[in-house]
């Protein structure tokens, strides 16, 4: 790895890091989100403890944050043909293990969302279909959460994204399966929160 991709990916990861959420349950409601619903610093948890106006700052701010930590990478290392792609992996790695609160940050997808953007914009489109319709189908917001991921590669591959943009998929999508292992485990249990109602792992 070169000197100027290595540095890429540090800036990549430190705007990922940014902890959108926290901050702004702070400016609406003066709470540590960590302390409220799931403790999670994500767009869901926002949604359910603080309301819409918060999730939807949330999500706004994390899908910017992923674009500005690819566009940051790109501008760092321009004639690095790996840089936006592992710029973006940085920034979802960053939002879902931020240096800032102690590695204990969000589950990456509105970050990702946000990375895709500059680097495989058309790839999103069958991502947000699925992750919409698995939302409508079922109300399970995890379920299309890894839903979508999946759709990531698949979409990137199709579309003749190229290696770099395929491989930054599938790497996002194993994050955010991480990320999601215990929704996983309630899923199969039976004892998920459907969107709409309070949940104690979002």
């Amino acid at each position: 790895m070169s000197t100027w991709l290595l540095l890429a990916v540090v800036a990549a990861y430190l705007v990922g890091a940014v902890p959108v959420g926290l901050l702004v349950a702070r400016l609406a409601g003066g709470v540590d989100i960590r302390s409220q619903g799931s403790g999670n610093i994500g767009v869901t948890n926002l949604l359910r403890t603080l309301g819409p106006v918060a999730g939807v700052a949330t999500l706004v701010g994390d899908v910017l944050k992923g674009w500005l930590a690819v566009s940051v990478a790109r501008a760092i290392a321009p004639d690095e043909p790996w840089a936006p792609a592992a710029g973006a992996v940085a920034a979802i790695a960053g939002n879902c293990w931020p240096v800032f609160l102690r590695f204990r940050g969000g589950k990456g997808v509105a970050t990702g969302l946000g990375a895709f953007l500059p680097l495989a914009p058309w790839a999103l489109l069958p991502s947000v279909v699925v992750f919409a319709a698995v939302v409508a189908a079922t109300r399970f917001v995890s379920l299309a959460s890894l839903c979508g991921a999946l759709s990531l590669p698949i979409g990137a591959a199709v579309l003749g994204y190229g290696r770099a943009a395929v491989v930054a998929a599938v790497v996002v999508f194993a994050i955010v399966l991480l990320r999601h292992r215990a929704n996983l485990q309630r899923l199969v249990s039976g004892t998920e929160s459907r969107f709409g109602h309070r949940a104690a792992g979002a």
